[in-house]
C-alpha cells in the first residue's frame, strides 16, 4: 500500500495549488517535473516567489544524525508527524530507523495510514465514537497494525469502552502523567493515574500497556524539573507493573520526548530498572527533520551536548523585493501566509542578484502583513527591487503547514524533489 500510495503523489498534475512552482510546469507530474531538475534561481526554469525549499543536504544531514542519537541512546524513535504531514518524510523517517510515527489527532492517523504506516503512537487522549470505531476497523482489517494512544480520566477510558464494544482487536493505551500543575493534557497524581489504569482493566476494549509524558509542558521548565518529571515518569510505570496493572502487555512502552529535551529524556530512560516485560523508551521528537533558524535552534539539546552533533536548519523561505520606499525601508512579497510567525519572526539570511548570493547584512524582518514582510534596512544596506531575500524561518510545524508541495533543492539551487503535506 505505501509503495503504491507514493507513487501516485508522483502522479499528482502540477497546477494552481501549489504556489512557487512554475507556471509553464501546469500539466506535468510532480515526478515529470522532478526528473527535469530545474533550478530554483534560473529565470528560465520559472519558479515563481515566493517559494519555500527544503535543503536536500540539509534534510539528509538531520536525519541520519536522529538515527544515530536515537541508537546510541537504545531508544525507540516515533518522530512526530504533525510537523511535517508529508507521507514522503514519514517514509524517510522510518527508512532511518524509526520505530513509526507519531501523531496528534485521528485525521493525521488516517493520512498515515492511507501511506501505508504500520505503526502509529497517536500522543493525546481520543474520545470520538466514530475516530475510534475507525481505529477498530484498522487494527481488524490489518493484524500489523499497531496503535497507541492516550488515557488519562476515567469518564475517558469509559467513553472509548463504549465505542469499541465489539471490535475484533482491543485498542492499547498509556497512562498520560501530566507535566504539573496548570500545565496541559494527563492525570495529576499517581492516585488518578492508578484509577484510571483500573478502568481500562475493567473494560474487555483497551489494553494497558505502559505510560507516556510531554516533558515541554513542566512549568519554569529547566533540566533539574524536567529530569524529576521523567523520574516520576518511569517511577509511575514501574510502580504500576508492580501492581499487576501491565500484566497484559508484550512490552512496556514509557513515552516522552519533544525537541527541546530529548538529551534528558535518554540519561533518565537509561535509570528505567527490569520490568515485567521488555520495555520500549519511545522518543517522539519531530522538529529536527528541518529544524529551524529560530525557536528550535535556541533550545535544541544539542547546544547542551555538542560532542552528539548539530541538527542544521533544512528551511529557506525566498521572496522577491517589490517595494523599496525609503532608503530605510523595504517589502518583500512574503507574509503571514507564507512564514511562520508564531514563535518569531523570520530573519533575513542572504541576498541573491544577478546570479550572485551574498549575506543580509543590515537587513532586519521588523513584521508580517498577510502577503508582505516589513524590512528595515541600515543605513549602507545593499537591496534593490527585484532581489532576492531568502529568510530562515522559526518553527517547522507552522512552515510545512503553508506550503502543499514543496521543492527539495540542492546547495546550488536544483530541485531534486518535492514533498507533499496533508493538513
Amino acid at each position: 500500500m505505501s509503495s503504491e500510495a507514493l507513487a501516485r503523489l508522483a502522479e499528482e498534475r502540477v497546477d494552481h495549488r501549489f504556489k512557487g512552482l512554475p507556471p509553464n510546469a501546469d500539466g506535468l507530474t510532480v515526478g515529470e517535473l522532478a526528473a527535469q531538475r530545474r533550478n530554483l534561481f534560473a529565470a528560465s526554469d520559472g519558479f515563481t516567489s515566493p517559494v519555500l525549499a527544503l535543503s536536500a543536504e540539509r534534510l539528509e544531514h538531520n536525519l541520519a544524525l536522529m538515527e544515530t542519537y536515537t541508537a546510541r541512546h537504545g531508544l525507540a524513535f516515533a518522530p512526530h508527524g504533525k510537523t511535517s504531514m508529508a507521507p514522503q518524510l514519514f517514509h524517510r523517517q522510518i527508512g532511518h530507523g524509526a520505530w513509526g510515527i507519531t501523531l496528534a489527532v485521528p485525521h493525521q492517523a488516517r493520512v498515515a495510514r492511507a501511506f501505508g504506516i504500520q505503526r502509529i503512537f497517536l500522543a493525546n487522549e481520543v474520545v470520538d465514537a466514530s475516530a475510534l470505531r475507525w481505529i477498530a476497523g484498522e487494527l481488524a482489517a490489518d493484524p500489523g497494525f499497531r496503535f497507541v494512544c492516550y488515557v488519562d480520566s476515567v469518564p475517558g477510558v469509559e467513553l472509548m469502552d463504549a465505542a469499541l464494544r465489539g471490535s475484533a482487536r482491543p485498542v492499547d493505551v498509556v497512562v498520560e502523567l501530566g507535566a504539573g500543575d496548570g500545565a496541559r493534557t494527563g492525570v495529576r497524581t499517581e492516585a488518578d493515574a492508578r484509577a484510571v489504569a483500573d478502568a481500562v482493566a475493567r473494560t474487555g476494549t483497551l489494553r494497558l500497556v505502559g505510560v507516556a509524558g510531554y516533558e515541554g509542558e513542566v512549568p519554569q521548565a529547566d533540566p533539574e524539573r524536567v529530569r524529576s518529571y521523567l523520574r516520576r515518569l518511569v517511577a509511575l510505570a514501574a510502580g504500576l507493573d508492580r501492581a499487576g496493572r501491565l500484566k497484559d502487555a508484550e512490552e512496556i512502552v514509557v513515552s516522552a520526548g519533544g525537541s527541546a529535551w530529548f538529551d534528558a529524556v535518554a540519561d533518565v530512560f537509561a535509570e528505567i530498572p527490569e520490568l515485567s516485560a521488555p520495555v520500549l523508551k519511545l522518543l517522539r521528537s519531530g522538529a529536527y527533520v528541518s529544524h529551524d533558524d529560530g525557536h528550535y535552534r535556541r533550545l535544541t539539546p544539542f547546544t547542551r551536548v555538542p560532542r552528539e552533533g548539530a541538527l542544521e536548519p533544512a528551511f529557506r523561505l525566498w521572496a522577491q523585493v517589490v517595494s523599496r520606499p525609503t532608503p530605510e525601508q523595504a517589502f518583500a512579497n512574503a507574509g503571514k501566509r507564507d512564514a511562520a510567525y508564531d514563535l518569531d519572526l523570520p530573519t533575513a539570511q542572504v541576498v541573491r542578484r544577478s546570479g550572485v548570493e551574498r549575506p543580509a547584512d543590515g537587513i532586519t524582518v521588523t513584521g508580517l502583513s498577510d502577503q508582505h514582510a516589513w524590512l528595515r534596512t541600515d543605513a549602507g544596506a545593499d537591496l534593490e527591487v527585484g532581489d532576492w531575500i531568502g529568510l530562515g524561518l522559526s518553527h517547522p510545524c507552522t512552515s510545512f503547514d503553508k506550503w502543499q508541495l514543496i521543492p527539495v533543492a540542492e546547495a546550488d539551487g536544483t530541485v531534486v524533489d518535492y514533498v507533499r503535506t496533508f493538513f
